[in-house]
């Protein structure tokens, strides 16, 4: 995506966890097929890898996807005669912050009032994802495994997070996969395929008003807080927490 210098963030540690805060995913494939389109997308949560004090390794996603949507059937398709179920085309996977908004030119409060040349602008916090993907369709004990890890990690760290806003975490158990049936949990994973993306290349654009002057910076985050929602409490929030970048 296009990154202006004063919105990226290259930071391989804060980029991690944004994905690890945000990690519904837009899954994006461009995969020639005379039966499905091309461009293909889905919104999946994945599980993030990382491996501690390598730089070099930018970390992989693990995540499934239901056997019956078409961007599936377009990515088996494409591997059918590989040995190592590897796509060979890079995907890529966006995640975006929740909140985003529209910046009225009135929270502009130094330089509207001296010569009104303001306009309106948009803020929001997004990374983007490219990489490899290896693919797990067949009916045998690796896919079975990898699937297994996979709904268990997810699940884990869905409740986790669930329990932590909810402010009840370590007064409740979590749900664990193994407390359903495991004949039942064994059928749906015959549903769905797992995915595997090393990634390649990660980055950020968090566009949040850092290019303003500080009156007009301070007025961004008066002018979300003077809305008094959720919305524009969380919009001050991250444009304050970006904020203390500003400048460095």
């Amino acid at each position: 995506m296009y990154i202006r210098r004063e919105h990226a963030e290259l930071d391989l540690s804060t980029l991690h966890q944004f994905v690890r805060q945000y990690p519904l995913g837009l899954f994006t494939t461009s995969i020639p097929n005379p039966k499905y389109a091309t461009l293909q997308t889905t919104h999946i949560p994945f599980v993030l890898d990382t491996v501690e004090d390598d730089p070099e390794n930018k970390g992989r996603l693990r995540a499934h996807i239901a056997r019956a949507n078409p961007q599936t059937k377009a990515m088996i398709d494409s591997i059918l005669h590989s040995e190592d179920d590897q796509l060979e085309e890079e995907v890529l996977i966006l995640f975006n912050a929740p909140v985003h908004s529209y910046i009225t030119p009135k929270f502009y409060t130094e330089s509207k009032p001296v010569h009104g040349k303001v306009v309106p602008t948009w803020d929001y916090a997004a990374v983007q994802v490219y990489g490899r993907a290896k693919i797990y369709h067949r009916n045998d004990e690796t896919t079975g495994s990898f699937l297994q890890q996979q709904v268990e990690d997810l699940t884990r760290e869905g409740e986790a997070s669930m329990l932590q806003r909810s402010g009840k975490e370590g007064m409740e158990a979590a749900w664990k996969v193994s407390d359903a049936p495991r004949k039942y949990v064994d059928l749906h994973k015959k549903g769905i395929i797992g995915m595997e993306i090393t990634i390649e290349r990660i980055e950020g654009r968090f566009k949040l008003s850092q290019e303003a002057s500080d009156g007009d910076w301070r007025g961004v985050v008066n002018g979300f807080k003077a809305l008094g929602t959720d919305e524009g409490d969380k919009m001050a929030q991250m444009v304050e927490e970006r904020g203390s970048k500003r400048g460095s």
